[in-house]
């Protein structure tokens, strides 16, 4: 069983910058699909922050981080990477890191395309 373990997430001035990790407890990132961070921000459901797919390597951004964030993997050591610069107030949230294990149809934005989750890590940002 895959289980995504985040961490990097702590209190943070605005414009500062963090890097989170998510390491999959060495299930291979090859042979995943893909992964994902997604946020849920205090009273608001969870929503989409960024995307990486195996196959090419293409990445996939929500439009309120786009410029700010850089989603990363490192497969020698299973672990994706979210590097979030220029924060700013609006990012506190928990984040999620999620992984696509079986191929489905299901737009990689989606909450419903992954198919394990971590435990989520808190990041705060002062103003």
């Amino acid at each position: 069983q895959v289980q995504p373990q985040e961490s990097g997430g702590e209190l943070v001035q605005a414009g500062g910058s963090l890097r989170l990790s998510c390491a999959t407890s060495g299930y291979n990132l090859v042979n995943t699909y893909g992964m994902a961070w997604f946020r849920r921000a205090p009273g608001k459901g969870r929503e989409f922050v960024a995307a990486i797919r195996r196959s090419g390597g293409d990445t996939y951004y929500a439009d309120y981080v786009k410029g700010r964030f850089t989603i990363s993997g490192d497969n020698a050591k299973n672990t994706v990477y979210l590097q979030m610069n220029s924060l700013k107030p609006e990012d506190t949230a928990v984040y999620y890191c999620a992984v696509d294990i079986y191929y489905s149809t299901y737009d990689v934005k989606s909450e419903a395309k992954y198919d394990y989750w971590g435990q989520g890590t808190q990041v705060t940002v002062s103003s």
